[in-house]
C-alpha cells in the first residue's frame, strides 16, 4: 500500500486549495499532462471534493479527454469553468451539468464532435445550466449543436461556435423566446449552408458573425432583429452579387436597409415604401415604450446622465493598442477606452471612484477570475501601447505604492506577505492583491501593458503602475479591461464601469460645494476646490457629458481586432442615461 501511494502522482495544487479554502483553481503547465494521463485521461476525483470553488481552469493538457464523473455533484458553486486547449471529445461523458451557478463555460480548442443527451452540456428539463451567460465552443469539430441547447441554457448571452464543422443551426435555437438575452452569436469558419428567417426572433442580438461559411442567401428577416448593430458575412458566395459586394465593404446599417427594402434574390419580392418602413419603425418604438425601454421620455432632462462618444474619425490623436500574438494563450481579450471630463477633486469623489472599481472586481469580474479592470491617468500614458505576454523575469513594473521590481520578484514578495498575513491573523483568508496570486499559478508568461517609453503600466490581474496612478487632479482617464474568458465580458464590464463613472461625476457635480468643504486635500490641490472654472459645466446641474473616446486594438500587422465603444456598446436601456453618438 505504501508503494502504491508513493507511485500515485501528487497534486500539490489541490492540497493548497483545500488547506487555504480557495475559491479559484488553475491547473496548467508542465507536468499536468503526465498526471492526467495517470488518472486515466480524467481530472483527479479529489478535485471534486472542493465544494467552495467558484473558478476552475484546466488548460493546455493534451491527455485530458473527459472531465470525469463527480464534477456536477462536487462543485455546485462553480461560476466559471475553463477547459480550453485540451483533448476533450468526441463527447462529454458524463455530461457536465447540472451546474446551477455556472455563468462562463469555455470548451474551446478541444476535439468535441457532438454533444448528444447524456454526453453534452447538461439536461434540458429542468435546465442544466440555468445561469450560463457565456458559452465558447470554438475550435472544435462539432457537426451539429444539441437541439435542446436553448432549454439547457436559457439565459445565454454570448455563444461562440467559430471554427467547427456545423452545416446548420438547430431550429429550436431560433424559436420565439428561446434565447431572449442572446446578444452575440459567432459561427465563422464553419460549413453553414442556410440561415433561417426565424433568426429574427433573437430580440437581443447585437453582433452576428457568420463569415467564411457556405451561405448563398441572407434572409431579409434578419433586418427585423431590433438591436442588431454589427454583422459579418464576408467569405460567403451569395447569389445576390450586389449584396455580396455590400457585405465586403459596406456598413451594417446599409446592408440591413438593403435587406429591409427587399434587395434581390432572397428578398421580399419588392421594395417596401418609406411609409411602410416608417410604420415598422414606429411599432418598434412603441414596443420599447411598452416594455419600459422608452421610459426616458418621462425622465426629467436635467436628471439624465450624458455620455458623448467621440469616434475615430473625430479624433486625430486616437490611442491605439497593439496586441502581440503571445497573449492568445495567456489572457487574449483586451478592451480600452478614454474618458474625459471626470471631476475627482471634491470631497470623496476619488474614494467613490476607487470603491466602485473594487465592487465591480468583486461582483461582475467575480474576484478578477473572469476579468480585471485597470484605470490610468491619461496624461501619464504615452502611446501607442503594446499588450504583450512576457516571462516574469523579463519585465519590471513600479507597482502602486512600491518600488520598481521584476514581475517574478513581485509575485514572490506578495506570496511571502500572504503567508505572513495568515500567520499573524491566524486564518486562511488573505486580502488585497494577495487574493489574486493564484490566477498566475502555472503561467510561464505574464500579461503586461507597455507604453511608448517601454515602461510597463499594467500587470493584470495583479496591479497597475505608479507611473499612471489616478490622482485627485486626474480628469482624463485611460481604462482597460482584460479577460481570459470572452471579449463580450470585457465590453459588458467596460459598459458598467463607464456608467458608474457617469453616476459618480453627476453626484460630484450636484454636491460639489458640500464635498469640497469637507475635504481639505481637495481645497489644497492646485488651488481649485470650489472654483467653477476647474469643473466646466458644474453649474449646470450635472448635465455636462463625459466624453468617451474610441480606442482601437490591432494585431501585429495593424489589422483591427476590436474598437470600443462600437455602435453596439454603451447601449443602455436605463431611462436616466443618454448616449450622444
Amino acid at each position: 500500500r505504501a508503494a502504491a501511494q508513493t507511485a500515485r502522482p501528487a497534486w500539490p495544487e489541490l492540497d493548497l486549495a483545500e488547506r487555504e479554502r480557495r475559491r479559484e483553481l488553475l491547473l496548467t503547465g508542465p507536468g499536468l499532462e503526465e498526471r492526467v494521463r495517470a488518472a486515466g485521461g480524467r481530472l483527479p476525483p479529489r478535485l471534486f471534493t472542493l465544494p467552495l470553488l467558484h473558478y476552475l481552469e484546466v488548460s493546455g493538457c493534451g491527455s485530458l479527454r473527459e472531465p470525469g464523473p463527480g464534477l456536477a455533484q462536487g462543485l455546485p458553486q462553480l461560476h466559471s469553468l475553463v477547459l480550453r486547449r485540451n483533448a476533450l471529445g468526441p463527447g462529454l461523458s458524463p455530461e457536465l451539468g447540472p451546474l446551477p451557478a455556472l455563468r462562463v463555460l469555455d470548451l474551446s480548442g478541444n476535439a468535441l464532435e457532438a454533444l448528444p443527451p447524456g454526453q453534452g452540456l447538461g439536461p434540458a428539463e429542468p435546465p442544466g445550466l440555468p445561469q450560463l451567460q457565456s458559452l465558447n465552443l470554438s475550435g472544435n469539430r462539432l457537426r451539429e449543436l444539441p437541439a435542446d441547447l436553448a432549454r439547457c441554457a436559457p439565459r445565454l448571452q454570448t455563444l461562440n461556435l467559430t471554427g467547427n464543422r456545423l452545416d446548420a443551426f438547430p431550429a429550436a435555437l431560433f424559436l420565439p423566446g428561446a434565447l431572449p438575452l442572446l446578444s452575440e452569436l459567432a459561427a465563422a469558419d464553419n460549413c453553414l449552408r442556410e440561415l433561417s428567417p426565424d433568426i429574427a426572433h433573437l430580440a437581443s442580438l447585437k453582433t452576428l458573425d457568420l463569415s467564411n461559411n457556405q451561405l448563398s442567401e441572407i434572409p431579409a428577416e434578419l433586418a427585423d432583429c431590433p438591436k442588431l448593430k454589427d454583422i459579418n458575412f464576408r467569405g460567403n458566395r451569395l447569389r445576390d452579387k450586389r449584396l455580396e459586394k455590400m457585405v465586403s465593404g459596406c456598413q451594417t446599417r446599409s446592408i440591413l436597409e438593403y435587406l429591409r427594402a427587399g434587395g434581390r434574390g432572397r428578398g421580399r419580392g419588392k421594395a417596401e415604401g418609406p411609409d411602410k418602413e416608417e410604420g415598422r419603425r414606429k411599432r418598434r418604438e412603441r414596443k420599447k415604450r411598452e416594455s419600459g425601454e422608452g421610459a426616458d421620455a418621462v425622465v426629467d432632462e436635467a436628471s439624465r446622465l450624458l455620455l458623448r462618444v467621440l469616434h475615430v474619425s473625430e479624433n486625430p490623436t486616437l490611442l491605439t493598442v497593439r496586441a502581440s500574438p503571445e497573449v492568445r494563450d495567456v489572457r487574449p481579450f483586451f478592451v480600452g477606452a478614454v474618458v474625459r471630463g471626470m471631476n475627482l477633486q471634491p470631497g470623496n469623489a476619488l474614494k467613490r471612484f476607487l470603491s466602485c472599481q473594487t465592487k465591480l472586481h468583486e461582483d461582475l469580474c467575480e474576484k478578477r477570475t473572469v476579468a480585471t479592470i485597470a484605470t490610468h491617468d491619461l496624461g501619464a500614458v504615452r502611446g501607442p501601447l503594446l499588450y504583450a505576454a512576457r516571462p516574469p523575469q523579463d519585465f519590471k513594473i513600479i507597482p502602486l505604492g512600491r518600488r520598481e521590481v521584476k514581475a517574478k520578484d513581485l509575485v514572490r514578495q506578495l506570496q511571502l506577505e500572504a503567508e505572513e498575513h495568515r500567520k499573524q491573523k491566524k486564518r486562511q483568508n488573505v486580502s488585497g492583491l494577495h487574493r489574486y496570486l493564484h490566477l498566475l499559478d502555472g503561467k510561464e508568461h505574464y500579461p503586461c501593458l507597455v507604453d511608448a517609453d517601454g515602461d510597463v503600466i499594467s500587470f493584470p490581474p495583479i496591479t497597475n503602475s505608479e507611473k499612471t496612478k489616478i490622482k485627485k487632479t486626474t480628469s482624463d482617464l485611460f481604462l482597460e479591461v482584460t479577460s481570459a474568458a470572452s471579449l463580450q465580458i470585457c465590453k459588458d464590464i467596460m459598459d458598467a464601469l463607464i456608467l458608474k463613472m457617469a453616476e459618480i461625476n453627476k453626484y460630484t457635480l450636484e454636491n460639489r460645494e458640500e464635498g469640497s468643504l469637507s475635504d481639505p486635500e481637495s481645497d489644497a490641490v492646485c488651488g481649485h476646490g470650489s472654483d467653477p472654472k476647474a469643473t466646466p459645466g458644474a453649474e449646470a446641474t450635472g448635465s455636462t457629458p463625459l466624453v468617451v473616446e474610441q480606442v482601437r486594438v490591432v494585431d501585429e500587422e495593424g489589422h483591427l481586432k476590436v474598437v470600443y465603444p462600437s455602435k453596439t456598446d454603451l447601449d443602455f436601456a436605463a431611462a436616466h442615461v443618454t448616449v450622444l453618438r
